[in-house]
């Protein structure tokens, strides 16, 4: 993989395919592997920047604090370094946040802005979201990070036919560092995007697994303050470009490519016929 010297460290990154650039950001305790099931699909049609976090995958992790901001930066720092001036981009739950800050930070490049189960804050102002914090921390310090890998594993993945994506994120997430990974969720829980979200100019589509983590009614609230366009993924839970990989890349060639979205209907979670047997490589 290709190397990015910043400032105190190494971020690591693919770059693959040919096309308008589109840039894909993971989400927490993964990789750019986290795209292993999109990249045949879109690199037929743009050319794919993939980089690891700070933190994360092959990236170093220097000392934090962390923050959504710094991570924007980080891959603006990338995308300068490539020559990139007009990107669009795509962003997975923590992604989908960084992906946001970044279309903050430089409002004329990102031509389209795709999210995917992620909101334009994570401020903790539920009872939800601060359990949701708290549980995060409690398990990583008391039990680590592959027992923690478990639990997440079963509640994204609940189908039996989904058995090879609990291994995954049990070898994937359960591998990751500790402190790392506790300085990217404090991270997420400390940004809130919502006193700024009048400069965005890209065009904006928020997608969102039908069972997410975080409530329909409140994703979709929000895309209709903020005029995103909306779409859901019926059955799906947190894991949406795994658990339906199908409707995940019909949705992102459309938007991507400036064609129409796909009927509602089509789309659905993967049944046990159209699921992988085997888990994604992970790079």
């Amino acid at each position: 993989m290709p190397v990015l010297q910043l400032d105190h460290f190494r971020l690591h990154y693919r770059d693959l395919g040919q096309g308008e650039p589109l840039l894909l950001i993971h989400g927490l305790g993964s990789s750019g592997a986290d795209w292993a099931f999109q990249i045949e699909s879109l690199s037929r049609h743009f050319r794919l920047i993939i980089p690891d976090l700070r933190g994360s995958g092959l990236s170093d992790a220097p000392g934090g604090p962390y923050s959504i901001a710094q991570f924007a930066l980080d891959l603006w720092a990338l995308l300068d370094q490539l020559g990139i001036d007009r990107i669009q981009v795509m962003g997975f739950s923590l992604g989908g946040a960084v992906a946001t800050e970044m279309a903050l930070q430089r409002p004329d490049v990102i031509a389209r802005l795709m999210t995917i189960n992620s909101l334009p804050s994570y401020r903790l102002d539920s009872w939800r979201k601060r359990m949701e914090l708290i549980s995060q921390i409690i398990l990583v310090r008391g039990v680590g990070m592959r027992r923690l890998a478990r639990i997440a594993a079963k509640r994204m993945f609940r189908e039996p036919h989904q058995e090879p994506m609990r291994r995954r994120v049990v070898e994937v997430v359960g591998a990751t560092s500790r402190k790392p990974y506790l300085q990217s969720v404090r991270a997420l829980a400390q940004w809130c995007a919502l006193d700024r979200m009048s400069a965005i100019r890209s065009e904006w589509l928020m997608l969102a697994g039908e069972h997410d983590y975080t409530p329909l009614p409140e994703k979709r609230a929000y895309a209709e303050r903020f005029g995103a366009r909306f779409a859901v993924i019926s059955g799906s839970r947190h894991g949406t470009p795994f658990d339906a990989i199908e409707a995940c890349n019909k949705v992102a060639l459309a938007f991507f490519l400036g064609q129409p979205l796909p009927d509602a209907e089509s789309l659905i979670i993967d049944g046990p016929e159209r699921a992988p047997r085997a888990a994604p490589p992970c790079f």
